[in-house]
């Protein structure tokens, strides 16, 4: 486990590397780590750009320059909340507060929202999965082309080919 003054080094470590991108580069990227909230696309993103350090460096520096809202999380937080409402009603219900039958039917209804809740959850994390898997196949492919071509004439237009491939997958969902 890092402590604090580690991962501080690890955020230094990834800003030296942001701050000898050209401005150009280096305002798309900081455009693109403030609007996405996945840690992984980022440092996908970063790889792609040059960046050859870890993942744990890329991810201090996003938690020290950005606030992402932790959307899991708190999915993770109503289903327990959820779960402890339907444990105090099935208590009323038992110590006759709630009407047996009232309480009953309420039961269903929050059950139902409770499998939706984790429903949610369980998409949420697919579609995370798959798009950082897929944005990492993608990064390893585009990668390998620009190392065929290396010192090439066709390594400049297929490096703006794959910037260009890489700005539309960011726009599909």
């Amino acid at each position: 486990m890092l402590n604090r003054h580690e991962g501080h080094i690890g955020s230094d470590a990834f800003a030296f590397w942001l701050d000898n991108l050209d401005s150009a580069t280096k305002e798309s990227f900081c455009a693109f780590a403030e609007d996405n909230y996945s840690t992984i696309e980022i440092y996908i993103y970063a790889r792609f750009l040059g960046y050859n350090g870890s993942i744990t460096d890329c991810e201090s520096w996003v938690k020290d320059s950005y606030e992402k809202p932790d959307h899991l999380k708190k999915l993770l937080y109503e289903i327990d909340e959820m779960q402890e409402d339907i444990r105090k009603l099935r208590r009323d219900i038992e110590d006759d507060f709630v009407k047996r039958d009232v309480g009953v039917s309420r039961i269903a209804q929050m059950q139902k929202e409770l499998r939706g809740a984790i429903a949610q959850v369980a998409t949420y994390t697919n579609n995370k999965d798959r798009k950082g898997l897929l944005m990492a196949g993608a990064d390893r492919a585009m990668r390998e082309i620009l190392f065929v071509f290396k010192d090439d004439p066709m390594e400049s237009p297929l490096e703006e080919a794959s910037l260009s491939v890489w700005a539309r997958m960011q726009m599909e969902e």
